[in-house]
């Protein structure tokens, strides 16, 4: 009797580690991942979103995210072609496009495409002038990604973006640039003020010549200046010498005509 009751109990105990182990090869994948599998070291498939069964120790599975990872670039020191030493930080944007090359190509992507985006930094900003990649930022960033983008592509990654975030310049440069840039403002407030003028005398002159050829409009700007003068109650009034001369001749007109009378 008690060897019937070993045998039931050993049949329960077989039963109820063939349950847990059927339990634990369950495997929930949520909707961004995707499951490497191999079986007996072997590449066997991938497998997508949803519940799957992965059978330890003959199967092992390794997840793989496919959503964008922001990777920080640590700032890197680089010389630029005119000899200025600056340190740049960006931020790369990439994300996975093949799950099974991302995990047999290489070892840790995430990690590899760190140091390559750290090398590509210092080497593309190494090509360029700090007056160029000021002004050419966006194409830089461009260029970078273009080549980490190469690198990446065998290892099952896609470079979407590479930004260039932060650029520090030594103090006496960031003084010398605030002097440029002071003296550049300078120069465009003479320009605009000397081009103010010429188009002011361009229009005096053009105004000086209707006058020349109409003289009565020389006396009826005189006469407004005089009323307008006279608005602010002033005692004294000066009269130009060509209106006085203009009223003497008035004046000799009238007489030779009441003499011919």
């Amino acid at each position: 009797m008690s060897d019937v009751n070993e045998e039931e109990l050993m049949g329960y105990i077989l039963v109820l580690l063939i349950v847990i182990y059927l339990i634990s090869a369950f495997r929930i994948l949520k909707q961004y991942e995707r499951g490497v599998v191999f079986f007996l070291g072997r590449f066997e498939g991938v497998r997508g979103p949803g519940l799957t069964l992965i059978f330890f120790p003959v199967q092992q599975m390794t997840r793989v995210s496919l959503r964008t990872v922001t990777m920080q670039i640590p700032s890197q020191k680089i010389i630029t072609r005119d000899n200025v030493s600056i340190d740049i930080a960006a931020v790369a944007y990439y994300h996975i496009t093949n799950p099974e090359r991302a995990v047999i190509a290489i070892e840790n992507v995430y990690n590899a495409i760190s140091q390559i985006s750290q090398t590509t930094v210092r080497n593309v900003v190494g090509r360029f002038s700090l007056d160029q990649l000021l002004a050419s930022t966006a194409s830089i960033n461009e260029q970078i990604k273009n080549v980490i983008d190469r690198h990446t592509e065998p290892w099952g990654a896609q470079v979407t973006a590479v930004e260039i975030k932060d650029i520090m310049l030594p103090e006496n440069m960031q003084r010398a640039m605030a002097r440029e840039a002071e003296a550049e403002r300078e120069r465009r407030a003479k320009i605009v003020a000397a081009e103010g003028e010429y188009q002011a005398a361009v229009r005096l002159g053009e105004a000086a010549d209707i006058i020349t050829a109409h003289p009565v409009a020389l006396q009826l700007r005189t006469l407004q200046t005089m009323a307008e003068i006279s608005i602010e109650k002033n005692s004294t009034i000066i009269f130009p010498a060509q209106f006085m001369t203009t009223v003497q001749e008035a004046l000799a007109m009238l007489k030779q005509d009441s003499a011919s009378k």
